[in-house]
């Protein structure tokens, strides 16, 4: 119980600390229990029992529930400042463009945690209750993504002026200097890998 209301905690205090709002952190306050109560009962369904090995997959589940809301709220935040629409019509531009993705996203977890389900043996009985939980969550939390992330989007965000000066301005400005860095640095290794593939395909072609 400590772990997942740690968990809760961590990842909302992260959120918060990315989008600056207390009205957009809000939204994957309510999405996310919402999730997680719908695993309990996706648990009582299949006949679990709140055990370790369930409450382990709610711990992790936490951190994945709270992307589909994540990227809902990114999405309608970005088309009212880039397009200057209002909440409501950028909630339903925003849902037109992330509906597909969020569906992509549900099914890949899905299909990362369910094949363990499956799994033969001891190890497959110790980790059925395990993946079946998260994959659960992440279901809903698609579902809570499609239907009451961006309800509640139209009702509660607003649109926000970005920091001049203070704890997140500088935040904003580190982070956008090693994003950059980073992409640089990316960028560099692809071209390398890219010349070194070509010579390398040459070679093996080159050995026939």
């Amino acid at each position: 119980v400590h772990t997942l209301i740690e968990a809760m905690i961590l990842v909302f205090l992260v959120v918060y600390l990315f989008l600056k709002d207390w009205r957009a952190t809000l939204i994957p306050c309510l999405a996310v229990p919402v999730s997680i109560i719908g695993a309990f009962a996706g648990m009582k369904l299949f006949g679990f029992s709140i055990n370790t090995l369930t409450l382990f997959g709610l711990v992790l589940a936490i951190g994945m529930v709270v992307d589909d809301a994540i990227v809902v709220i990114e999405n309608v935040e970005r088309i009212m400042h880039e397009e200057n629409l209002p909440v409501k019509d950028a909630t339903i531009k925003a849902m037109d463009e992330v509906s597909g993705p969020v569906v992509a996203i549900v099914l890949v977890l899905c299909s990362v945690f369910v094949p363990v389900a499956f799994m033969g043996g001891l190890t497959g009985v110790m980790y059925q209750q395990f993946a079946i939980t998260i994959a659960v969550s992440v279901v809903i939390s698609g579902l809570v993504a499609l239907t009451l992330t961006p309800a509640l989007c139209a009702l509660l965000l607003k649109k926000q002026t970005p920091p001049t000066k203070g704890f997140f301005y500088q935040f904003d400005r580190f982070f956008e200097k090693l994003t950059k860095t980073y992409g640089g640095w990316v960028s560099y290794f692809i071209r390398k890998f890219a010349v070194a593939g070509v010579i390398v395909l040459a070679l093996f072609l080159g050995a026939f």
